[in-house]
């Protein structure tokens, strides 16, 4: 069992015993740690809340909805919803926060609170630390019977974030209908399995080739959007000569491409091609993690405009998007940010603008593919043991490589002309995860080996 308590909200395996899973005690502790932060952080008692299809999301609703209520806040419940939907929907129903009840890409036994300020964007560190500490207190107080908070059931936010997301400009519905496209969909049996055919059909598409899209929470493979994990929608695309495939995670934030032929698009590339088309309409800067794919920096400084990098995480993404008013971002994990729609990853509109690209540049997925520079990422760890010194171990590493561009914003990032190695402490194992990009395979996957050898030296491991 496994209790996580980060940046990116309270995450754990359903079960077990409080503090080591995500337990009802867990659940309700958090939440009303939550709810009290959102009154005293905003002076409003209103949260919205939303759930993807996992079969623990009616149980956690219950008891979220419950404590929420007891605190005196009143819950405008989504029900199957999805992330960027509640992001969307928290500051249009002036609410002081939003709560999604999703794990994103874990597995069927995973579930978590994910954290949303009154702006519909993930809360800060600062103010995680703050809700994780008035987690422990005993004192915190309760609403008297009178004043308990009311809950109101609303179905409508399908249709707004898909009118939301026809209503901006670069989305072409009219281009997209005159393409006929046929579309296969995998939405591993969540709510995507609602929200991306009606997004389609608004979008003019007739033909869609729907798999895994009963909303039942029986995930009918991994579903972390990756190649490996992806095979049976490669063959429906070739089977039924579909244009396209296209993939999304639970929650419906993380967003891939499947091409004609069957073969990956990337999910590091989904931000590059859409980032591509919206550089060509709207000039400005771009920005991606760290550890995301070196193309988005060529295809922007192709563009004559400017890229930067952010630390890991959503949040350190949208913040320095704010910093350098970026008009497109987010991460290589297939996590699309279009700020003129709102400051989250959002599937639904990287849907709208890539189709809209595709439609106007009359190719293939695959040739669009092609036309971007090629890259390859390996990701590798290495094991330490607890009582390392991984900051010490990181400073000697950067010390070797002192004469090359390098950040430390996030770990350890070393460039190498067009090639790269990104290390970073893991917050819940003692190892190091490294990630490498190369022109090849070989390339980067010989960079990592050259690092690994480094760090072997430096601690004498043979």
């Amino acid at each position: 069992m496994s209790l996580i308590k980060s940046i990116s909200g309270i995450r754990g395996t359903i079960g077990g015993v409080a503090g080591d899973g995500l337990t009802p005690p867990d659940i309700i502790k958090f939440t009303s740690a939550f709810g009290h932060w959102v009154i005293n952080n905003t002076g409003k008692k209103k949260i919205v809340i939303g759930r993807d299809a996992r079969i623990s999301g009616e149980m956690v609703r219950n008891l979220v909805v419950g404590t929420l209520q007891s605190i005196g806040i009143d819950v405008i419940d989504l029900g199957l919803s999805t992330t960027p939907t509640v992001e969307l929907a928290v500051p249009d129903e002036n609410a002081g926060g939003g709560i999604i009840l999703t794990a994103s890409h874990n597995p069927k036994q995973w579930n978590a609170l994910k954290l949303l300020n009154d702006k519909g964007e993930f809360i800060s560190d600062l103010d995680g630390q703050l809700v994780l500490k008035m987690a422990e207190q005993t004192d915190l107080e309760y609403a008297e019977v009178n004043e308990l908070g009311k809950v109101t059931f609303d179905d409508s936010w399908l249709q707004k974030h898909i009118d939301k997301v026809l209503a901006l400009p670069l989305v072409d519905a009219d281009a997209v209908r005159q393409a006929n496209f046929k579309i296969a969909v995998d939405c591993v049996n969540s709510s995507g399995g609602i929200y991306v055919p009606a997004l389609l059909r608004a979008l003019g598409v007739e033909t869609i080739f729907e798999l895994y899209c009963t909303p039942d929470g029986e995930f009918p493979h991994n579903p972390e959007p990756l190649p490996e994990n992806l095979t049976e929608i490669s063959k429906v695309v070739v089977a039924n000569k579909a244009d396209l495939g296209i993939v999304v995670d639970p929650d419906v934030d993380r967003l891939c491409f499947v091409c004609e032929d069957g073969s990956m698009f990337g999910e590091e590339y989904t931000l590059v091609a859409v980032a591509d088309y919206v550089l060509q309409h709207t000039p400005g800067s771009t920005v991606s993690n760290l550890s995301s794919t070196r193309a988005l920096r060529d295809v922007t400084e192709a563009a004559g405009c400017v890229y930067n990098a952010a630390a890991v995480g959503e949040v350190n993404v949208v913040s320095k998007m704010k910093e350098t008013n970026a008009i497109i971002g987010g991460e290589g994990n297939g996590g699309i940010i279009y700020p003129e729609s709102h400051y989250g990853r959002d599937a639904l509109v990287g849907i709208a603008l890539f189709l809209t690209h595709l439609a106007k540049r009359a190719q293939t997925v695959s040739m669009l593919r092609a036309s971007y520079p090629e890259y390859y990422i390996s990701k590798n760890k290495i094991t330490l043991t607890p009582e390392m010194d991984i900051d010490a171990l990181l400073k000697e590493v950067e010390k070797r490589y002192e004469n090359q561009p390098h950040s430390t914003i996030d770990g350890l990032k070393i460039e190498f002309d067009k090639q790269w190695v990104h290390l970073r402490r893991s917050n819940t194992e003692p190892i190091i995860r490294i990630y490498s990009e190369g022109s090849s395979e070989t390339i980067a996957e010989n960079l990592a080996k050259k690092i690994i050898s480094d760090i072997k030296e430096i601690l004498r491991i043979s």
